[in-house]
């Protein structure tokens, strides 16, 4: 459980940064494209990074709006690619 709530921390800390948006604003199930806080760069710049943070290579295939909608989709998509931190 803990894994995961270090993982929406820093989802929340990276989608702030890159997108200047108050950290606050942005919570584990905000709609980050229907709320505009998310674009087209933006997305691009979150598969990047969960590949360098994470080892995770998002195929094309994967590359739809529900699986980065919000955090907690991300979350859950990270889960199915069996992310394990501790490997």
């Amino acid at each position: 459980m803990d894994i995961v709530i270090s993982q929406m921390e820093e989802l929340r800390k990276f989608i702030s940064e890159i997108t200047f948006s108050d950290i606050e604003r942005i919570k584990e199930d905000t709609l980050l494209f229907e709320e505009g806080i998310f674009d087209s760069l933006g997305f691009l710049s979150l598969v990047s990074f969960l590949n360098e943070e994470y080892g995770v290579d998002v195929t094309n295939d994967e590359l739809s709006e529900d699986n980065f909608k919000s955090i907690n989709a991300i979350v859950e998509y990270l889960a199915k690619k069996n992310y394990n931190p501790l490997s």
